[in-house]
């Protein structure tokens, strides 16, 4: 049911994260996830999920109805 961005390596970024101790590596962190537009890649992942979940919801509506 949930597929994940190829694009969006979450691992990647968490690993980042626990990595980033001072404030260089913070920004250094915040550049590279604008850089690869991270939040829009996670957006849009988000955006395809609500409706998979959606279409489900309304595939089980519309069975229970025929029952």
């Amino acid at each position: 049911m949930h597929k994940q961005d190829p694009g969006f390596d979450y691992h990647r970024y968490h690993r980042l994260l626990r990595e980033a101790d001072s404030e260089d590596k913070r920004l250094a962190l915040i550049d590279l996830l604008i850089a690869e537009r991270a939040r829009d890649r996670l957006a849009a992942q988000r955006a395809s999920d609500r409706a998979t979940m959606t279409a489900h919801t309304i595939a089980k509506v519309l069975k229970n109805g025929r029952n």
